[in-house]
């Protein structure tokens, strides 16, 4: 369509002008500050310095995805956001429909958002994914979807988000029995009414890009949990991985063939992942890698998952080597591909989503898939 090849055009020629514009600038700092060098990029998203400092970046053309939602207290389009602090450890941003309560005897499930980025950037406020879990909360009739600001790396590399979204599940603990110490300052009356809502037996992960990868570790890590019962009354009842992360040392022919997108580079994906994954770890370890993800899960007690894939992810082929992987290790697992010329977390760009009809087309079949996954289980 030529209005996805003026997209793809344009994004590939804001990704150059990215990595130029990142160079210039780390070039003027180092100048200005000799005491204190750049000693790795992040492919335009963050700058790692020989203090160990830390600076995320948005690169040209990013801003408006980049951009913060505050929580909100008065309905939007039926859903109010609220953040808050669990005692767990993290930070959860809420999105609560006003449908959650309106029916005491009807209890919903639950959604449990991991993010992407790479595990080194993004954050649950940004614009790129309010504008797509906000309506979605509406949309699917859950009792609502808690978002986790993840701990980011480099100063956080995992298993720092998986410990994170554990605490999460921990907290829907909390919120099941009632406890006094899982409101947050101010949001008391919020999280009641979600806990009156919830259906913690019906609890699903669903995570995007690297946040798909954690949907996998996180729901591994509760199906190994050592104390029996410890999340007791929460149940995983599934996950949903939207374009996991998975990739290999080698470069799969998705990698060589498919065209980068403004969210997903060859660059992002090398220079991220050496700075999420834990020291000494690379690309062929159990976090990303689409076989030994599986075989790490083997004897372990894993939901049943969703996989999407998009035809033109770059990660295409390596993300259906893990549905095949894990299907071989005797896991459920269903795979559905958004078909043409789609790519890598293709639902989250919202002028996309808005202007070009096959990108609006396989956002909507993308939600109804999820939905219909979550209502038969």
């Amino acid at each position: 369509m030529p209005e996805m090849g003026f997209q793809r055009s344009w994004c590939s020629f804001l990704v150059v002008v990215a990595a130029i514009m990142a160079r210039l600038v780390a070039t003027t700092m180092a100048q200005t500050n000799p005491n204190r060098t750049v000693v790795e990029e992040g492919a335009g998203w963050l700058r790692v310095y020989s203090d160990g400092t830390v600076e995320r970046l948005t690169p040209p053309g990013a801003e408006p995805f980049t951009a913060i939602v505050p929580p909100y207290a008065e309905p939007r389009g039926g859903v109010t956001v609220h953040d808050i602090t669990t005692g767990h450890g993290v930070d959860v941003r809420l999105y609560l429909p006003e449908a959650a309560g309106e029916s005491p005897h009807r209890r919903r499930p639950v959604l449990v958002h991991l993010h992407g980025g790479g595990f080194c950037v993004s954050r649950p406020s940004w614009a790129l994914y309010h504008n797509f879990y906000a309506p979605l909360a509406a949309e699917l009739g859950v009792a609502g979807i808690v978002a986790v600001y993840l701990p980011l790396a480099p100063e956080h590399r995992l298993p720092a988000a998986i410990d994170a979204g554990h605490a999460a599940l921990l907290w829907l603990r909390d919120v099941a029995h009632g406890g006094s110490n899982v409101y947050g300052d101010g949001h008391s009356a919020a999280v009641e009414r979600f806990g009156h809502a919830a259906d913690f037996s019906r609890a699903f992960l669903i995570g995007d890009s690297s946040g798909g990868n954690l949907v996998h570790l996180v729901a591994a890590r509760a199906g190994d949990e050592e104390k029996p019962g410890v999340l007791h009354p929460v149940k995983l009842a599934g996950g949903v991985l939207l374009h996991p992360g998975f990739a290999r040392e080698q470069k799969s022919r998705s990698e060589l063939e498919n065209p980068p997108s403004m969210f997903l580079t060859p660059e992002v994906i090398d220079k991220l992942l050496a700075l999420g994954l834990p020291m000494g770890v690379n690309k062929d370890g159990p976090y990303t890698s689409p076989e030994l993800a599986a075989m790490a899960v083997a004897h372990v007690r894993m939901p049943p998952l969703l996989l999407m894939v998009a035809e033109k992810d770059l990660l295409h082929d390596p993300q259906l080597d893990y549905g095949k992987a894990m299907e071989h290790a005797g896991k459920k697992v269903e795979t559905v591909v958004s078909r043409g010329d789609v790519a890598h977390i293709f639902y989250l760009n919202f002028f996309a989503v808005q202007s070009d009809q096959l990108t609006a087309n396989r956002t909507k079949e993308l939600v109804h898939t999820i939905k219909c996954f979550i209502d038969r289980h």
